[in-house]
């Protein structure tokens, strides 16, 4: 479970929640076979779709240096029907 990060709850993944897709931000470097296996193993559900898309990370200055927040990516897995 080290590709999952924590669950998202914005506006738009609490209405997802309605047709039983969840959102989570993944490590970036995590495919989306290892996080379909890491789900159905862990959660015990089946996974039926996962739309994934990059996030890139924002810009911060502490004092003279600018710098960036990590970049990320954001799933949305869709599970089967019965699976909550």
């Amino acid at each position: 479970m080290d590709g999952i990060r924590y669950a998202v709850f914005t506006d738009k993944s609490i209405r997802l929640l309605g047709k039983n897709q969840y959102t989570s931000n993944v490590e970036s470097g995590s495919t989306r076979t290892e996080i379909k296996h890491w789900v159905e193993l862990f959660f015990g559900v089946k996974v039926i779709a996962m739309n994934s898309h990059r996030l890139r990370g924002k810009a911060r200055r502490m004092g003279p240096i600018m710098g960036q927040t990590m970049h990320y990516r954001r799933m949305i897995i869709t599970l089967q029907p019965g699976y909550i």
